[in-house]
């Protein structure tokens, strides 16, 4: 008859021989299945660019519902080959590499619009392929020196290291290089007054802040002098290449220098030939023309009358007659209504008043 102690020392034993070697053999699988060679690691890289690669190229005979299931899958095989973090192994060393931009990345991915995707692609591209040339150039053959095992470490944590794929800095301008040269050489100019009383160094205080205030006016002024006229120039050649472009309005092609007024006298010939309706056309495309040289109405090809008339409503002392042109212009060209005399001579009257206002 087996007593307490015998069967608690039956149960230890059964610990010891069976389940703590498994448990021990299961930690040891799981740490050695944690660590990755380097060259695997690289290879991960590659696989991630090719497959990012192919999402910006799509087939003609390829759906939308088609594309966007491949995108979606595409997107998941990036996340299982690139995992957020992974243990990677390198010269007998070991280090961490951090994947979590990317998965950061690929998740404002599926949030932007179409149209945005492909930029956000090129950057992901760019940054995985910096870490394949950054690898390639440490580990490639020929470049490894065998050293300390701190010495692998610290090249190792060289090549994960985020900040070592992160875009350069953009460096300053020559301008603002110049500037804070000039402020460094003004402030060795006038160093802090040591050993004075509390108002003399006031007083040189203020006197240094003038000196100081009266010199970057005159930098101001001469960097002014330099750069105006070139500014003034441009501009003034994009104003006149502005002016010299032909305009449409309401489907009509207008000569870079045609004004109202030639518009006004082609419609008043075509009403001393009989052909009313088509006068009263050019008689409102002229009308149009004049208030967008004045600045009252913007001309747009893809404007209609009722946007013109809409564009005056809020004023009212000029809404009233350019409502008579329009609705006149709608009936005798859209409704095809016959023009007559009559007609004419009332639009060219409410032409006349609306250009006076």
């Amino acid at each position: 008859m087996r007593t307490k102690n015998s069967g608690h020392d039956f149960f230890v034993d059964f610990l010891n021989r069976s389940l703590l070697p498994a448990i021990g053999l299961l930690f040891l699988l799981s740490a050695a299945t944690q660590a990755i060679p380097l060259s695997a690691y690289h290879r991960q890289i590659k696989r991630a660019v090719t497959a990012l690669d192919t999402l910006a190229q799509s087939d003609e005979t390829e759906s939308a519902w088609d594309y966007a299931k491949r995108d979606a899958e595409t997107i998941d095989a990036v996340r299982k080959v690139l995992p957020r973090s992974e243990t990677v192994e390198w010269e007998g060393t070991s280090v961490s590499a951090d994947n979590s931009w990317l998965h950061q990345e690929l998740d404002k991915y599926r949030t932007v619009k179409f149209a945005g995707r492909a930029e956000m692609l090129r950057r992901m591209k760019d940054r995985l392929q910096a870490i394949d040339e950054r690898i390639t150039e440490v580990v490639g053959p020929g470049t490894y020196v065998a050293g300390s095992k701190s010495d692998d470490s610290r090249r190792l944590q060289e090549i994960l290291s985020r900040v070592e794929y992160a875009r350069t800095v953009k460096q300053p301008n020559a301008i603002t290089r110049l500037l804070q040269q000039f402020l460094k050489w003004l402030e060795n100019l006038f160093p802090k007054p040591k050993g004075l009383s509390p108002g003399i160094a006031g007083l040189f205080s203020k006197i240094a802040q003038i000196v100081v205030i009266l010199l970057a006016l005159a930098v101001l002024a001469y960097v002014a002098k330099l750069f105006l006229p070139q500014l003034l120039r441009s501009r003034g050649t994009k104003r006149k290449k502005t002016k010299g472009q032909a305009r449409i309005v309401m489907g009509e092609r207008l000569d870079p220098d045609q004004t109202a007024v030639d518009l006004l006298a082609e419609a008043e010939g075509l009403a001393r030939r009989g052909e009313l309706r088509a006068a009263i056309r050019k008689a409102y495309i002229a009308l149009l023309l004049e208030l967008g040289d004045r600045k009252i109405i913007s001309l747009a090809q893809y404007k209609t009358n009722r946007d013109y008339l809409r564009a005056v409503r809020n004023i009212e002392h000029l809404y009233g007659n350019v409502k008579q042109l329009t609705d006149s212009f709608e009936l005798h060209w859209y409704g095809r209504a016959q023009a007559t005399e009559t007609d004419w001579l009332a639009f060219r009257s409410a032409y006349n008043q609306a250009l006076l206002k």
